[in-house]
């Protein structure tokens, strides 16, 4: 076998007809994506120095023919969402004679009915990465590494951000923690990474964060951790104070926002460190309004509050909360679309991810479920985009693909009414965030111009117009925060009426 000397690593794409995509708004700003894909370039840093490496991100450019011709092997790694673009990739590679190596999600949950993959290197790879190098080096490189022992975060090197064709992506992305202390039974997270979250010293991610400012990066920055807050007395007593001053010495360069459970209302303390530290948005899982539900499914943490009332506390701290809720759980009943909404409504989330109920590979639903004989199908991985569950629901099938539809149409609404109520309802329960407002550049200021010409013209233009018009008057210092609000507002638009429009024609 020829000696590794040039390595490809290519990620997948991930469809464009999910809320998640953003399609529809990255127009608006001339971006591409939403974000890069850290894991491949975090792996990009684990190489020796002495192979060449080039990135290819499908959600960006396109695979050529010269990029497989000029690797000796081929690296890929995917989510279960981007397995249709994982096996159009893994093809060429095969045709064009290159040895394919993966790893991810998709591959750690679905190895055994991948085909044409020479070699997996599976779960956490600081610890295995270099064994298989030295392996495929020598000629010997086994067809599986199974996940190794969780690493310690202080092994992660910093990504290689310089691989990154940095001016294609609305934001960039870092890592702090893995794991989550909670217990979801739909959640594979705490499943595949732990209860007990692994975190990264502080000094590493304030590296991370001069790493990307030295590339040129302004803007917002993902967090990405599935629950930022697991370990709360290092957040707020390490990372949070370095990032402030980092944050302060810097005059402000970054935006960040990232993934928490909603106990992050019960700690002013916490808030107080996220704001001071830049942070405007973060996303939790509320799931349902309904009791019965997330006992359920032992979301136990979303049991112990008010939801609404912490959700409202976070925004007063200048905190967006954006937030997924699900259908489809056994417990639901018909009126949880009417609940739903009010809730949605209520607390003023613009931005709500709602999804069927999906059992994925590896979590305790599935299992349950498989035990019950009520799996169908394997999940596809887009949980916002799919009209059925992947098994069978206690609700009536078509009951629950109309609740989905009907409570889409709802709170994106053909003139965005409801949507633009909620961003206002936010706008207003955030005040005056001083630190954490966007600041305008030229960008923003093309980000307006863009909107103005379209959006006027669009199904729901009164309501934009009336929208953008009222919040200049109100407040104009959040005035940059109502323009993003209305681009973002015309991806959930058109995602949602496409959406609609192919269940009548069904």
């Amino acid at each position: 076998m020829k000696k590794l000397t040039k390595a490809l690593l290519v990620y997948p794409k991930v469809p464009d007809n999910t809320y998640w995509s953003f399609k529809h708004a990255l127009r608006f700003v001339r971006k591409k994506s939403s974000m890069p894909p850290l894991g491949l370039i975090t792996l990009a840093a684990m190489f020796p120095r002495d192979v060449t490496l080039k990135l290819v991100d499908l959600n960006i450019e396109k695979l050529r023919k010269k990029d497989l011709e000029w690797a000796d092997a081929v690296f890929v790694s995917a989510m279960i969402i981007q397995k249709d673009s994982f096996e159009e990739v893994v093809a060429l590679a095969r045709a064009a004679g290159k040895p394919v190596i993966a790893g991810g999600p998709y591959a750690g949950s679905s190895h055994k009915e991948i085909r044409g993959v020479d070699h997996f290197v599976l779960g956490e790879v600081e610890n295995s990465f270099q064994g298989f190098l030295e392996d495929f080096q020598a000629g010997k490189a086994k067809g599986l590494y199974p996940p190794p022992e969780k690493p310690s975060l202080d092994q992660t090197p910093p990504p290689r951000f310089d691989l990154l064709k940095m001016e294609s992506y609305a934001s960039m992305s870092v890592q702090y923690s893995r794991g989550c202390p909670f217990n979801c039974e739909f959640c594979d997270i705490w499943k595949v990474y732990g209860n007990k979250p692994r975190l990264k010293p502080a000094e590493s991610m304030i590296r991370e964060l001069q790493t990307l400012h030295d590339q040129g990066w302004r803007g917002p920055v993902f967090v990405v951790d599935d629950n930022f807050i697991g370990n709360k007395r290092r957040v707020k007593a390490e990372l949070l104070p370095a990032m402030f001053r980092w944050q302060k010495d810097h005059k402000y360069p970054f935006r960040f926002f990232t993934e928490a459970s909603i106990n992050l209302a019960d700690d002013d303390a916490l808030l107080q460190g996220m704001a001071a530290a830049g942070f405007n948005e973060v996303f939790i899982g509320i799931e349902t309004p309904s009791a019965e539900a997330l006992a359920e499914t032992g979301k136990t943490q979303n049991l112990k509050c008010d939801m609404a009332r912490a959700v409202t506390k976070i925004q007063e701290y200048g905190i967006e909360v954006m937030a997924g809720f699900i259908l489809g759980f056994d417990s639901d009943t018909e009126d949880i679309v009417e609940r739903q909404a009010a809730f949605i409504q209520q607390t003023g989330i613009p931005q709500a991810m709602v999804g069927i109920l999906t059992a994925l590979p590896g979590t305790e639903l599935h299992s349950r479920l498989e035990r019950e004989g009520r799996l169908l199908r394997v999940s596809d991985g887009n949980n916002t985009h799919n009209t059925t569950a992947n098994f069978r629901t206690k609700m009536d099938a078509a009951v629950l693909q109309q609740s989905y539809t009907k409570l889409l149409s709802i709170i994106y609404d053909k003139n965005l009414k409801n949507y633009f109520d909620r961003c206002s309802k936010l706008l207003d329960n955030v005040g005056d965030p001083s630190l954490t407002m966007r600041e305008v550049r030229f960008r923003e200021i093309m980000m307006l111009l863009r909107s103005l010409a379209r959006q006027p013209f669009t199904p729901y233009g009164y309501q934009y117009l009336k929208f953008i018009t009222t919040r200049f008057v109100k407040n104009r210092r959040t005035f940059s925060e109502a323009v993003k609000f209305s681009i973002v507002g015309h991806h959930f638009h058109k995602i949602t009426r496409q959406m609609v429009k192919a269940q009548e024609t069904a």
